[in-house]
């Protein structure tokens, strides 16, 4: 499966608030399996290989707890590379005791946990695409119960050692404050294209036919007002696009619907309608 490596787009990195930066690596080191790339007194990036961040956790000054009713993340996602890692990290689960929501959506099976400040975490595999249902431009997906006696009956002997190195960040799914101007934003400013409707409270996008590399949701309410800047939740989340012509094509489509887009030292950043802050990577 090719739906996070050139050319498509896709979320390759998320930066999250935390209010207990040693707490929170204890947490995404014993629970979750990241492993520590760098750290420094109010910041750590976490990695799986050695070489690549998926995920950056920091502890602003004068944090504040995470706010009800607000925009920013509803989850990240990792993806892991294979049944068996779901399989192991649901025993992984059971043994330290840790409590966890689950779903089968059709085109993935899913477990879901909050880390110590309620950040939510998906952690999911992918059904082969070839079981993926398209119907109109769209794909099928449903909240379904896990049948967990036959993913148990899949395992290995090694059990968990940790997140896999070839795990991905697999998608990221936010609260935004309506939907209409949100989808302007992500398909005509981001090129990317809409793959499922569900309902009228969520929507979701990707590039390359994945089932979806960005969610968005309007559950805490239309409308919805952004949270403070040192509030816990969702910091940033990085898009990785394939080249820089490819960048300088959206920026010039984000200018287009007048989104803001802000360049500093060669580094660029976008806001969504919702206020969403977004890196633009090659």
């Amino acid at each position: 499966m090719n739906f996070h490596r050139k050319p498509i787009t896709f979320v390759d990195h998320v930066n999250i608030k935390v209010q207990n930066l040693e707490r929170s690596l204890m947490f995404y080191q014993n629970v979750i399996g990241f492993k520590i790339f760098d750290q420094t007194e109010n910041q750590a990036n976490l990695t799986t290989d050695g070489k690549t961040v998926l995920l950056t956790i920091q502890q602003p000054k004068d944090v504040i707890p995470k706010k009800q009713r607000t925009t920013g993340l509803y989850h990240f996602a990792l993806l892991l590379p294979q049944r068996v890692d779901l399989a192991n990290i649901v025993r992984h689960f059971a043994k330290i005791g840790v409590q966890f929501g689950s779903s089968d959506h059709l085109v993935s099976e899913a477990l879901y946990l909050a880390d110590p400040d309620g950040n939510e975490i998906e952690i999911y595999i992918d059904r082969d695409p070839s079981e993926w249902n398209w119907k109109n431009g769209e794909v099928a997906m449903t909240v379904d119960p896990i049948n967990f006696e036959e993913l148990l009956s899949v395992g290995n002997q090694e059990g968990w050692n940790g997140l896999p190195k070839d795990t991905f960040m697999g998608h990221i799914h936010l609260h935004v404050s309506e939907l209409k101007k949100t989808e302007e934003f992500y398909t005509e400013g981001l090129e990317l294209e809409v793959v499922n409707r569900f309902g009228s409270q969520a929507l979701f996008i990707s590039d390359g036919k994945y089932h979806h590399h960005i969610g968005f949701n309007t559950w805490n309410g239309v409308g919805a007002p952004a949270p403070s800047s040192n509030s816990v939740g969702l910091s940033s989340f990085t898009l990785k696009l394939s080249n820089e012509e490819k960048r300088n094509k959206i920026i010039a489509q984000l200018n287009n619907i007048g989104a803001f887009v802000h360049e500093e030292n060669g580094s660029y950043m976008t806001l969504d309608p919702s206020g969403n802050r977004i890196i633009l990577k090659v």
